[in-house]
């Protein structure tokens, strides 16, 4: 996938959902992994020519992994000139030492969330980028009914009130292999997670499943997509 499309599938979801106004500063929240650099190098892109003036800030929270090196985000940043801001935790020890949880992902993405949020505020950034594309949407939404007995997802557009600050999904209409294909092509600087649940979590269980489904029945995610829609449209009526 070259950056035109990848601008592309960003400029859509940004216009659909009104997710960015005139001198906005928008917060990209980077954990390394592939979507996060994928909506950074697509929201500096679409910087350049968008009619609404905005800018971004790269932040990301170091969780206290030893074996975390950032200097490759770092260049990029300094290549792209970005602001690109750091946030120290013990988030790590604290979910695998302290408390020695047995299914840490949830406990800790509040956690890096609240951190993240926090360390915005200082840069004065008024909003949020998460890094969630078409694929998380759906596998979110499987986790809720199967795990939760409920039907939630997220939202393209959040205000989160006791921050006063707006999170926004530039990737949403994205599927992560568009992802993968775009990092590939330009050779994009992907720090792998050092976190000892990556790849053993329920998220990875969901999203096996859900590729078994699109497998048998094909078409099937799209097809889910589109409802997750039709309740966004419904909910913005009511």
């Amino acid at each position: 996938m070259k950056l035109q499309q990848l601008m592309s599938y960003i400029r859509r979801a940004v216009d659909d959902y009104h997710m960015i106004e005139e001198n906005d500063r928008i917060a990209v929240g980077i954990s390394g992994g592939k979507d996060s650099l994928a909506l950074l190098y697509g929201l500096h892109g679409l910087m350049r020519f968008y009619p609404k003036k905005f800018e971004i800030h790269a932040v990301t929270v170091d969780l206290g992994f030893d074996n975390l090196n950032l200097d490759k985000i770092k260049e990029l940043c300094n290549q792209l000139e970005v602001p690109y801001t750091i946030v120290k935790t013990d988030i790590a020890d604290v979910i695998f030492h302290q408390r020695k949880e047995t299914n840490p992902c949830s406990l800790c993405a509040k956690m890096r969330k609240g951190a993240l949020n926090e360390a915005i505020k200082t840069t004065g950034c008024n909003k949020v980028a998460y890094a969630h594309h078409k694929d998380d949407v759906i596998e979110t939404m499987l986790m809720s009914l199967i795990y939760e007995g409920r039907f939630h997802t997220f939202s393209p557009v959040t205000y989160l009130d006791r921050m006063d600050l707006t999170a926004i999904r530039p990737l949403m209409y994205m599927q992560e292999a568009d992802v993968i294909g775009f990092i590939n092509k330009y050779d994009v600087p992907v720090v792998k997670s050092p976190c000892p649940a990556d790849g053993h979590t329920k998220r990875e269980y969901i999203k096996q499943l859900l590729r078994q489904l699109n497998l048998e029945n094909p078409g099937v995610k799209e097809r889910m997509f589109a409802a997750i829609q039709t309740g966004i449209e419904k909910y913005k009526t009511e």
